[in-house]
């Protein structure tokens, strides 16, 4: 979609022509505008375009040297009364086209002169035009074409000019030179509301294809527009449309599981009359796609689909697991390849924040709360040293950084690249980390307790829950997308499939 064509650029920077007449190459004349008339129709001035035709009805004939009318030019100014009263003089100008190959109306719609396409389309309708709202640009599109891809709901009652073309042209089944339908052109940009008014004009048109046997429904499944496929199974007469099939055999329940969208897959798995047995013409099912998408295997879409597709289909879970089995090998066999990189990475973070819990335990074990004593024969001697809160603070502390410290090493020793022993490795200091976690989050909570207990207990108590709680929610925050994933496919959730997450 061009927006404002260039057509229409180079009417509206190009310096006003004189008022003589050409010869073309091929020997006809050429009829260059006048120069008034050009202007009357750039600011609209009806009075002098009147006044003009007035002494020679043939002066609204002429053309710029990109073969553009006054029709033409006042409609990629947005006037709307000047163009209906050049119309009143001059019918003939609605179906003018230019060297781009543009009547008035694709310059409207391109342009985006909404309500300015619609009054053209009336009058072509008026006086019998049809063929002026199909014809057909350079570049294969009509007006219908362009006004999908420039939809909008701008206009009278919210009606753009691709609602009032379907109504005059009646349009539906029109296709663009590549032999793409109308309805496939809706679907690749998910307008709804333009189906709707070219189905209650076309009702056929759902089923018409495009070269590669495509619907609007294989369309907006791989325009990935939800939405769109929704308002399809909703609608009686197009539910047929998820049993078509494609050149290749495949439905559009195919393509939703290539492209790995739950939301998709579970819309079109929602509809009674789906078959999730067709075959393409490798003799693949819907559920094989996942295979041809085993890269995604390790995503959770990729997961959720293929728990969608089993829970569709019970019966079919010996194949599924099968599928499971040699997509996990696949992924097993690429983790031995970069064991040692996705190692470093992982040693590296994993270190750090060890060594980071390690200073702060170790700088916490001696600055106790409450300070030290002073008096004679106690120096050095804590000053809390009897209450459980601060006897707590210290355990807590010490086995905070020992296993953090115990982390920074094992990091430092992990040089192996035996995928079991890498597996062990990142399992043992998964478990020590939160360990660590835990245990400083503790030691936090219980130093402050000791400090505030004695005057300050409800807000001592306050703090220490929030630190012990810290742990738990950041677990669930960290997991969230895996746990509600199972939550909500409780019977089809297999473990072993999230574990390539």
């Amino acid at each position: 979609m061009r927006g404002m064509s260039e057509e229409s650029y180079a009417i509206m920077s190009q310096p006003e022509e004189s008022d003589t007449d050409d010869t073309s190459s091929s020997g006809y004349a050429v009829h260059t505008i006048n120069r008034q008339l050009m202007e009357a129709a750039k600011t609209g001035d009806s009075r002098a375009m009147r006044d003009m035709a007035a002494l020679d009805p043939d002066v609204l004939l002429q053309t710029t040297k990109y073969g553009s009318n006054c029709l033409h030019i006042s409609t990629i100014h947005g006037h709307l009364g000047f163009c209906k009263d050049v119309v009143a003089l001059n019918r003939s100008l609605l179906a003018a086209v230019n060297s781009y190959g543009e009547t008035p109306l694709l310059t409207a719609v391109t342009t985006g002169r909404t309500l300015l396409a619609s009054e053209l389309l009336r009058l072509c309708c008026q006086f019998g035009l049809s063929e002026v709202i199909l014809k057909q640009d350079d570049g294969g599109s009509n007006a219908l074409h362009h006004a999908i891809r420039n939809s909008s709901d701008a206009g009278c009652r919210r009606h753009n000019a691709l609602h009032a073309a379907v109504r005059n042209g009646n349009s539906g089944y029109v296709t663009t030179n590549n032999g793409t339908p109308l309805l496939i052109s809706a679907a690749f940009r998910g307008h709804i509301g333009i189906v709707q008014e070219i189905l209650s004009y076309c009702p056929d048109a759902p089923y018409s294809t495009n070269e590669d046997g495509w619907t609007c429904l294989h369309q907006a499944v791989n325009a990935g527009h939800t939405e769109f496929v929704k308002f399809i199974l909703a609608t009686p007469q197009l539910r047929k449309l998820t049993s078509i099939r494609d050149s290749n055999g495949k439905t559009a329940l195919h393509y939703a599981v290539m492209k790995c969208n739950p939301k998709m897959v579970a819309a079109l798995l929602s509809h009674r009359g789906i078959d999730i047995t067709m075959l393409d013409n490798s003799s693949g099912p819907p559920n094989s796609q996942l295979r041809v998408v085993s890269d995604d295997a390790k995503t959770l879409n990729w997961n959720e689909v293929s728990m969608l597709l089993l829970e569709a289909d019970p019966q079919d879970a010996s194949s599924m697991h099968n599928l499971y089995m040699e997509v996990k090998n696949e992924v097993t066999k690429e983790a031995r390849l970069n064991a040692m990189s996705l190692t470093q990475t992982y040693t590296s973070n994993t270190s750090l924040v060890a060594i980071l819990i390690t200073t702060i335990t170790f700088a916490a074990a001696f600055t106790l709360p409450g300070g030290y004593k002073t008096d004679a024969g106690s120096e050095g001697l804590p000053v809390m040293a009897k209450k459980f809160a601060f006897q707590a603070f210290l355990v807590s502390d010490t086995l905070a950084m020992c296993s953090s410290f115990s982390v920074a090493f094992i990091c430092i020793i992990a040089k192996w690249e035996d995928l079991q022993f890498l597996i062990h490795y990142r399992t043992i200091t998964k478990k020590l980390m939160w360990f660590s976690y835990m245990a400083t989050s503790t030691a936090f909570a219980t130093g402050l307790y000791t400090v505030l207990a004695a005057r300050l207990q409800w807000l001592a108590i306050t703090i220490c829950l929030l630190p012990v709680l810290l742990p738990i929610l950041t677990k669930l925050l960290g997991e969230w997308p895996v746990l509600k994933l199972k939550f909500r496919l409780q019977k089809t959730s297999k473990s072993g499939f999230l574990d390539m997450v």
